[in-house]
């Protein structure tokens, strides 16, 4: 008799992108909205530094400390206060092959078998399946019409299994960036609660309109229940060197270490080094580089005037992901795939974010320089309006 899967593992749902991968494959010429990636060149400084590691170095060839390099670590602690306002003094850092790595390893360290994850719908579908990868359930909170917090959804859906409050500012899907005083008081229910609030921050510095991100690991009252998780895939474009990292209570240490020797020991000394070089770039060297998504934002929303009667596009205050509701009641992953075969644009099906209420999809616009983008638009639209 075959052995099989974990019955568990069988339930989780199937990643969407190697999926809506496989189509784009089967179609070429096919121009993608779909995963989330820009499409601007990491720093010269990667180069650079790869050009001058020795591979014989130990810091590069032998295993390192779980949390990271003691440099990287110093440079990560200055780059938070500067930028996040968070004083690291109680809390450590750990690094981690990019901030889903980061997630899971803190939902293993505080999450029992059968515990309750609080998820804000729409959510960002890694999430959901760690959760369920990690034999916890979730529970769902659903965002305003605008996909702002619903703070009276949150605190009426934490029962006494739930064991920790994700939110994710600036937001994959919806766009939207979460406000101080709404991030305040979640945070704040969380700690009456004796839960945990983790935060997702890997859009840190992707915002318009002069939105302003904020890290609530930087209230005062934050420390004992606040994780942040970062990450530099998107903002340095480098999101095949995996690197992001976790910001964690000082006193969940310990357990964090099990699951990270357990599961990864260390992040290649080679990525530390390059993402010690990256880091100090900060803010200032991305915004140069997103201020185009802005025009790249705006042809999402012009591309309104072209959609048949009833569909309307959210308007994205951060990130690169606008939410497009259409007035079908057909299926979205079956739009999705019709959308590629015959209109040959790809993008993510909105129920694999957790919206299951009409037809929605996510439009990720900063993959394309804007020449591709405004021929992938005018290839939705049309399909849209026929379809």
């Amino acid at each position: 008799m075959r052995p099989t899967a974990c019955k568990r593992i069988e339930q989780v749902q199937d990643p969407v992108i190697p999926i809506i991968g496989a189509w784009i494959r089967d179609n070429p010429g096919t121009l993608s909205l779909a995963q989330g990636v820009v499409s601007y060149s990491p720093p010269d400084v990667v180069a650079e530094t790869l050009g001058s590691i020795d591979p014989s170095d130990p810091a590069i060839c032998r295993y390192g400390p779980a949390a990271g390099q003691d440099a990287l670590l110093e440079i990560i602690t200055d780059k938070l206060l500067k930028e996040n306002d968070i004083d690291c003094v109680g809390r450590q850092v750990f690094c981690t092959a990019g901030s889903n790595m980061a997630f899971l390893t803190v939902l293993l360290a505080i999450a029992n078998v059968g515990d309750e994850v609080l998820l804000v719908r729409p959510y960002y579908f890694n999430h959901q399946m760690a959760i369920e990868l990690a034999g916890c359930h979730c529970k769902y909170a659903d965002s305003t019409p605008d996909f702002q917090l619903d703070i009276d959804a949150i605190a009426n859906g934490l029962t006494d299994r739930v064991r920790a409050v994700v939110t994710v500012s600036p937001n994959n899907p919806s766009g939207a960036v979460y406000p101080r005083e709404a991030l305040s008081e979640v945070n704040r229910l969380c700690g009456e609660r004796g839960i945990y609030h983790i935060h997702d921050e890997a859009y840190e510095y992707f915002t318009f309109d002069d939105r302003e991100h904020f890290s609530p690991a930087s209230l005062p009252e934050s420390l004992e229940h606040t994780v942040s998780l970062f990450s530099i895939s998107k903002s340095f474009a480098m999101a095949g060197w995996r690197f992001g990292y976790a910001v964690v209570p000082e006193h969940l240490t310990a357990a964090v270490q099990k699951v990270q020797d357990t599961n990864l020991i260390s992040v290649s000394g080679v990525t530390q080094q390059i993402a010690s070089a990256v880091i100090p770039l900060g803010q200032a060297w991305c915004k140069q580089r997103i201020a185009a998504l802005s025009t790249a934002r705006d042809m999402v929303l012009a591309a309104r005037d072209h959609l048949s009667g009833g569909a309307t596009i959210c308007q994205p205050q951060g990130a690169f992901y606008a939410l497009l509701t259409l007035p079908a009641r057909r299926h979205d992953l079956d739009v999705v795939q019709q959308l590629i075969e015959r209109f040959k644009v790809a993008v993510l099906p909105g129920s694999t974010f957790g919206i299951n209420s009409g037809c929605v999809l996510r439009v990720s616009f900063g993959g394309l320089p804007l020449e591709r983008l405004e021929a992938a638009l005018a290839r939705l639209t049309a399909g849209i309006r026929e379809l």
